[in-house]
């Protein structure tokens, strides 16, 4: 039977190539490739600067941190994403206020925003998380006015976004990575493009970003690694708070050679996802993704939604019948309010957001 994977890295000599040229240089850790693929990274997307840093985990941190979210501040995102999103905010003993999802991008729903702002009941609101869910991005220009007109910073969360644009009001087509203050994208296994394991934070504020890439390493001296190159000083000074989310030469050696081929993946998935949507559009049991015009989708994910009352299975049972077959598929995302952890610690009831649970 031939499988269908749910995913599977696209690795060829390009890839093998910057490894083993990172390997005989024997300079393995962070160095002159996590600069190169940073400079190269902030070229792709257009921002001013981009650190690199172990994982988009590590980017929504240092984003969060580097903007003094602190306890007892808030930060409004949505329920219909990953844990990392959310679970960020607790390191920093800030609180996620969730708000529900639009239920055609299954993104964040602008209006729901202005609801949890003007309820009074969030008094300690800093930020704004969006998340372009599956590649489709967020309505940044409604976001953006909302941020503006309360004074909140927005941080993106574009883990799923790499290539992603939307046009914009007087900027025209605008390439994720340079709309919020601060973006951040994973280049886990299973993303776009992937250094294996890593992550990048793009900014066009210098002052963040110098203090991202000092926190990022130990809150050592920017460049610090080069205390172990021949033209290198033993001696560093420690000059901020620090944590260990540096990327190592040998991830981002993988990263810089998928990044020469991200226009193509992307490409490539577009053309899939049209095939998809052609061969699936019109299925009584199916309803293709929806696109908002004046989006460029990234296509990380493929995300079809049953109409249950047309099947004579349960979606669960569906997915296992797809697997049987070999047909690699999953379920996302499960909402986070509905989840132990968080209805525990912030509250949640699990049945607030009916869009998130519905879509789920």
């Amino acid at each position: 039977m031939r499988q269908v994977p749910f995913h599977r890295p696209a690795m060829g000599p390009e890839e093998e190539r910057e490894v083993i040229d990172t390997l005989r240089s024997g300079w393995i850790t962070t160095g002159p490739k996590a600069k190169r693929f940073e400079s190269e990274f902030a070229r792709y997307v257009g921002a001013k600067r981009a650190l690199a840093v172990a994982h988009c985990t590590g980017a929504l941190h240092l984003s969060l941190w580097a903007l003094g979210i602190g306890p007892g501040d808030e930060v409004i995102t949505t329920p219909f994403t990953f844990t990392a999103t959310a679970e960020v905010m607790g390191y920093l003993g800030a609180r996620p206020v969730f708000v529900d999802i639009d239920p055609g991008t299954f993104n964040i729903n602008p209006a729901r925003i202005e609801e949890a702002l003007e309820s009074g009941e969030h008094k300690r609101v800093r930020a704004i998380l969006p998340v372009h869910f599956a590649g489709h991005p967020c309505d940044m220009d409604r976001i953006g006015a909302i941020a503006r007109r309360y004074g909140l910073e927005v941080v993106e969360d574009a883990a799923h976004a790499a290539g992603a644009a939307r046009h914009l009001e007087g900027r025209g087509m605008t390439r994720i990575g340079t709309i919020g203050k601060l973006s951040c994208f994973s280049f886990y296994a299973t993303k776009n493009f992937t250094s294996a394991e890593g992550g990048m934070i793009t900014t066009d504020d210098d002052q963040l970003a110098d203090r991202i890439a000092v926190a990022s390493l130990h809150g050592m001296d920017h460049d610090a690694w080069k205390r172990y190159d021949k033209s290198g000083s033993w001696y560093y000074e420690i000059h901020d708070t620090g944590f260990k989310y540096n990327l190592s030469d040998v991830h981002a050696a993988i990263g810089l050679a998928q990044l020469k081929r991200a226009d193509e993946f992307l490409k490539r998935r577009t053309a899939i996802a049209r095939a998809y949507n052609d061969a699936f559009r019109g299925h009584a049991s199916l309803q293709t993704p929806y696109s908002e015009p004046g989006i460029e989708h990234a296509w990380h994910l493929y995300v079809l939604r049953l109409r249950p009352e047309t099947l004579t299975v349960g979606r669960n049972q569906f997915v296992e019948m797809l697997r049987e077959r070999g047909v690699g598929v999953s379920v996302h995302c499960i909402p986070l309010h509905t989840m132990h952890f968080y209805r525990k610690n912030y509250g949640y009831r699990g049945d607030e957001f009916p869009v998130a649970e519905d879509v789920f």
